[in-house]
């Protein structure tokens, strides 16, 4: 069956391709493809813009759409085919710049650790979800290292639909505990995310699984993409001038990157904000990999789990995004990851997993680097909470010791 609201368009060779009840990769590019290097051939959804834009232009066009929940640019027929959870719309705080130098400017928190199971992967999941249960399809699979695999868990729970997760057995135990209670089947795999990545695909090719993984299953990014019209929204019909992403596989910054080319492709903004790509030092393949022709692996150790990738499954179609809208990158170190945290907690409330920190420790090195120009509207994405990954936050936790419960035993304490 064939679904005339979009098509799919390879990343890699440009082939136009009708949109199947399946359809993954470019069945071209993909036979190039191999475990030890990013894939060829990851497909990018396209719409039919013109017939979009045909009743309505600028923001007036951009309203019509959001009266209409954003369904015309959503690979699914029907809005009561997403779950009944409240995906999205999360909250935009905005702050006092960590910045000296940003007098005047304004800086702003996206924060998707308000998502039902508090991270920004339950846009993707809802939107693969609601694409299974338009084409009456029940079993989902995805490899995840815990987020991704709790949000499928999690949405396929509220539409009853069954959630197949493949996991790193070293994945946090807070983001195991949540596929479980979540009623999902936990296969739990000795090795990396990759590994698990790569015994996921070819259980679906066994099994006839659906899969959900990223930068395989091209309706991923068209959820993550949610992210960036909401943010045109919450500023008031006004592109952010700076976002700044934490970056693992390469999939949520194609979502950001795709949701505000789609405006662009619609005529409701006029140029693509600066999109800052930022990696953990611990593992920073795309980064590593941004100017070579051939790519290079480089082993990945970082606290931040989420962003922890030898193979960046998105890695093609990230590069291209970044080096056609002249996007920027910046590593940080674990250490500069939790002094982020630290802040993030102590002066916004606001409590955050590693690889969410990480968006924010970009911001504070990059913004504070020479030569970076000033700009308003200023977006850090924060991706997940810290509730997820308690143990890697322990260096930064002392516990006094337990007192008596009298008026008198607080007399001694330095603290208070």
């Amino acid at each position: 069956m064939q679904n005339e609201k979009f098509k799919y368009c390879c990343s890699d060779c440009g082939a136009v391709y009708p949109a199947r009840d399946v359809m993954y990769l470019c069945p071209v590019c993909s036979e190039k493809n191999n475990i030890s290097i990013p894939p060829f051939g990851v497909l990018n959804v396209q719409y039919d813009y013109d017939n979009i834009s045909a009743t309505a232009k600028g923001r007036e066009l951009f309203r019509k759409l959001e009266a209409e929940s954003f369904l015309p640019l959503l690979p699914i027929h029907s809005l009561k085919s997403l779950p009944n959870l409240r995906v999205g719309n999360t909250p935009l705080y905005k702050v006092r710049s960590q910045n000296p130098e940003d007098t005047g400017l304004d800086l702003y928190i996206k924060d998707d650790s308000q998502n039902p199971t508090f991270s920004f992967k339950d846009r993707a999941s809802a939107v693969v979800s609601a694409w299974a249960r338009e084409n009456g399809i029940n079993t989902i699979a995805a490899a995840s290292t815990g987020n991704a695999g709790s949000s499928l868990a999690g949405i396929c729970a509220a539409q009853g639909q069954k959630a197949i997760i493949f996991v790193p057995a070293s994945a946090p135990i807070a983001k195991l505990t949540q596929i479980v209670m979540y009623g999902a089947t936990i296969v739990p795999v000795e090795g990396t995310y990759d590994d698990a990545f790569d015994l996921c695909v070819a259980a679906t090719e066994a099994y006839g699984f659906y899969n959900r993984n990223t930068a395989f299953n091209p309706l991923t990014i068209e959820g993550k993409k949610t992210v960036s019209l909401e943010l045109y929204s919450q500023l008031g019909y006004e592109a952010p001038g700076r976002v700044y992403v934490p970056v693992g596989d390469g999939v949520i910054i194609s979502g950001v990157f795709k949701g505000f080319e789609d405006l662009l492709k619609l005529g409701i903004i006029d140029q693509m904000p600066e999109i800052v790509a930022v990696q953990a030092e611990g593992s920073s393949n795309l980064m590593k990999n941004m100017e070579s022709e051939e790519f290079m692996l480089f082993g990945s150790s970082t606290i931040a789990d989420s962003i922890s990738v030898d193979i960046p499954r998105n890695f093609r179609m990230a590069k291209a995004y970044l080096k056609k809208y002249k996007g920027a990158l910046v590593s940080v170190s674990d250490a500069e990851i939790l002094e982020a945290s630290s802040r993030l907690c102590k002066s916004m409330g606001i409590f955050s997993e590693p690889a969410a920190a990480a968006a924010y420790a970009g911001y504070i090195k990059y913004s504070q680097k020479p030569g970076t120009p000033a700009v308003p509207r200023q977006v850090v994405l924060l991706t997940g909470s810290g509730l997820k990954d308690l143990k890697s936050v322990q260096s930064l936790v002392s516990l006094p010791a337990a007192v008596k419960p009298t008026l008198d035993s607080l007399k001694h304490l330095s603290y208070l």
